[in-house]
């Protein structure tokens, strides 16, 4: 199994007045396998200094791949979490979502240094507690670029991991459909059952992992 990086922070390289917006954002919270991933960046107040910014499902693999590295080289501060497929099984994937934007705000802050920034969170809810203020937007990987940054690390960070998986576990086609529930996905899971990157809290996981437990009927 390919390592994880819990973490991956690039420190602040100057201080500017604030406040700083952290955009945070995720990907991999819908999919059967593999890790739900986390992503925080802070631009110093100002014109973004990376163009060609969007949400990041409405880029291509290769431009997301293409603006990775200007993100990570040009934001003030960022940070991408993994949170693993067992702490998904252990409080959900709700939960382990709202756990991974915490940590990542910690990331981006400590890197800061004590910086005032506010948080700008892609969606409806905020995790509790947060280590500073923040705002929930709904559609912000459209409306905000520093949320669009972090929706493309985080995207881009998973999409790695799961092509790695692939070369551990071939027979599900991860490297193509990234762990979603797609029909080959399924088709794949019905025939070899569930791996360990599987997460076995979700419905269809469960029925294939209860299925595989069954013993086939002998001979009459």
């Amino acid at each position: 199994m390919p390592a994880t990086p819990d973490s991956i922070v690039s420190p602040a390289s100057a201080a500017v007045a604030g406040p700083h917006i952290a955009g945070v954002d995720e990907a991999g919270r819908g999919p059967l396998a593999g890790p739900v991933v986390v992503a925080a960046v802070v631009f110093a107040p100002g014109r973004t200094p990376v163009n060609g910014l969007d949400d990041s499902k409405q880029l291509t693999g290769a431009r997301r791949e293409a603006l990775y590295p200007r993100i990570v080289e040009r934001a003030l501060a960022w940070k991408i979490v993994f949170v693993e497929v067992e702490e998904i099984d252990r409080v959900n994937i709700f939960q382990a979502t709202m756990l991974g934007m915490r940590r990542a705000l910690e990331g981006v802050l400590s890197a800061l240094d004590g910086q005032e920034c506010l948080a700008r969170i892609d969606g409806n809810h905020l995790p509790r507690p947060l280590p500073c203020a923040a705002e929930a937007w709904i559609g912000g990987d459209a409306r905000d670029r520093s949320i669009m940054a972090a929706s493309i690390l985080a995207k881009v960070a998973r999409d790695r991991f799961m092509r790695e998986l692939h070369g551990t576990w071939p027979q599900y086609g991860f490297d193509l459909h990234k762990g979603y529930s797609t029909p080959a996905h399924l088709a794949a899971l019905r025939s070899h059952g569930p791996c360990p990157q599987h997460r076995r809290s979700f419905a269809p996981v469960r029925a294939c992992a209860q299925a595989s437990l069954i013993p086939e009927p002998g001979p009459a």
